[in-house]
């Protein structure tokens, strides 16, 4: 089980760079593994600066995908309870991000990354705050 937990990577995972590809290839630049707000300890997969917007990539057994998740047999207490705290934490974030003024946007591993790429194009455009002259 430990190698297991080793190869699960916090950052660059494929459907995350597939989605930033998707991104890119629309003109849209971001950064990466930033923290939107940094008095809050919550990293952000792809975060927005200037119009404030925050896009977690979620994979589906850690978040609790509602279609793809498959609860874990074996020792399987400790990994509902670990999921649900996931989701807890999850939650916390986004309302807090909320309060701070930030749009965040959640997109699960199994999205296409074409589809959530124009999602977040779009949510961009609405969220975009009024440039100051």
């Amino acid at each position: 089980m430990r190698a297991v937990m080793r190869a699960n990577r916090r950052r660059d995972t494929g459907p995350e760079m597939a989605l930033r590809r998707a991104l890119y290839r629309r003109g849209l630049r971001y950064r990466v593994d930033a923290r939107p707000v940094a008095k809050l300890r919550r990293t952000a997969d792809i975060v927005f600066t200037t119009d404030r917007v925050a896009v977690f990539v979620d994979g589906c057994f850690w978040h609790g995908c509602p279609s793809h998740h498959r609860p874990a047999i074996k020792n399987s207490k400790f990994w509902n309870t670990k999921i649900a705290a996931n989701q807890d934490r999850d939650r916390d974030t986004s309302t807090r991000l909320a309060e701070a003024g930030w749009l965040v946007i959640r997109v699960w591993e199994h999205e296409d990354p074409d589809e959530a790429a124009e999602r977040i194009q779009a949510a961009l455009l609405s969220h975009r705050r009024p440039s100051r002259r």
